[in-house]
């Protein structure tokens, strides 16, 4: 469907046969502009809840990590605290990705055209779907996983480790770690350490999982 660049179907003399009155041409490039916009303002969303959970975990690690008495559960906190950062982020990612799929749109057929450049004369009803329905071409589950990709398993990554170092302090002097008796090291109250390490292990598999099976490409950027 995109144009061919420079070959036969560009014209040295203006544009395709498919052309455009002014009104249309200024409302499609103020709409452009427009979306533009918005996607700079939901990038610095999507900044501003990264930093939200890089200070929050930051914070909480120094708590924990400068007090021996402090529980390792702070670290616990700290997961599902950044989980809800990553489902924040992956909303307004989605919300991004609407703005974004209409640039797409309107760069890969309206300006190729304008440009002297054959495009497919039917690109306007892709553009006319999304201004009637806007949706979001990526998937709750993309999003995570996209974010997660970008970000979110790096910060997880430092979590655990800063988790697993809180055990390594916590332990008595001269205490040799042997299994299965380490696992009592992450004992909270009545729930004894292997279920906790249970869950953090599912947790951080269903993590990775998410990240895996995230489409690698976006729309209209195949090829």
């Amino acid at each position: 469907m995109p144009g061919t660049g420079g070959g036969p179907g560009a014209l040295a003399g203006g544009l395709t046969e498919v052309s455009y009155s002014t009104n249309t041409s200024n409302a499609l490039i103020h709409l452009h502009r427009a979306e533009v916009g918005k996607m700079t303002a939901y990038r610095q969303r999507l900044d501003m809840t990264t930093n939200w959970s890089v200070v929050t975990t930051a914070g909480l690690a120094s708590f924990a990590l400068g007090d021996v008495n402090t529980s390792h559960a702070t670290f616990l906190f700290a997961m599902f605290m950044n989980y809800f950062f990553l489902r924040l982020e992956a909303r307004r990612f989605r919300t991004y990705e609407i703005a974004h799929h209409r640039v797409r749109i309107m760069e890969r057929f309206f300006y190729p055209a304008m440009l002297g450049d054959h495009v497919d004369p039917g690109w306007h009803q892709l553009l006319l779907a999304e201004l009637a329905k806007p949706r979001s071409p990526m998937s709750r589950a993309d999003a995570l996983g996209w974010r997660l990709g970008r970000n979110y398993l790096w910060i997880y990554s430092a979590v655990l480790l800063a988790w697993l170092a809180k055990l390594e302090l916590a332990q008595p002097k001269g205490w040799v770690l042997e299994f299965p008796d380490a696992l009592s090291l992450a004992d909270i109250g009545s729930f004894p350490g292997w279920i906790v390490f249970s869950g953090v292990g599912l947790f951080y598999v269903y993590l990775i999982g998410l990240a895996i099976r995230a489409a690698r490409t976006y729309p209209l950027e195949e090829g």
